[in-house]
């Protein structure tokens, strides 16, 4: 049921979004609690305000009431990424070179499924990451389908 909804919602949102010069980072669909809650992430080049989270979870609502793909009582939440935006595609990856960013894999690669590093390049196929350890930098090529999930990494 989970996965469907967040189909659904991203098919009703991707239009509000390019109408508005905005972009949808992710959708999720979950359950805290005895509550659910359906949480929407935008964003844009120019970053998001709450003028715009607002607009677009008033027009989201009238397409939910509209279509009604959940028929349990849920909140809507729609929101930025913040800092630690999740990179779900491609795209994401080619946008974010020279960033910080946190990796983690399905299977272990050099010993380890979870990396931390700057995103030196992306082909398609790899990404790579500039990797401290210690006093040294070493880099890593990870395959692009072995990622299991990965976002922009805030470092202190």
């Amino acid at each position: 049921m989970g996965e469907k909804v967040t189909e659904i919602v991203e098919q009703l949102a991707t239009p509000i979004l390019e109408d508005l010069g905005l972009e949808l980072v992710d959708v999720e669909y979950v359950k805290e609690g005895k509550d659910w809650f359906l949480r929407v992430f935008i964003d844009s080049e120019k970053g998001v305000d709450i003028e715009d989270c607002g607009v677009v979870s008033e027009r989201l609502s009238e397409k939910m009431d509209e279509l009604d793909p959940i028929t349990h009582n849920y909140f809507l939440e729609v929101s930025s990424p913040g800092a630690e935006r999740p990179l779900k595609k491609a795209d994401d990856f080619e946008k974010n070179i020279g960033k910080n960013v946190y990796v983690k894999t399905y299977e272990p690669i050099e010993d380890s499924k979870e990396f931390e590093g700057e995103l030196k390049s992306f082909d398609g196929e790899y990404i790579t990451l500039l990797i401290k350890i210690k006093t040294r930098v070493k880099e890593i090529e990870i395959p692009y389908e072995k990622v299991a999930q990965a976002r922009l990494a805030v470092t202190f």
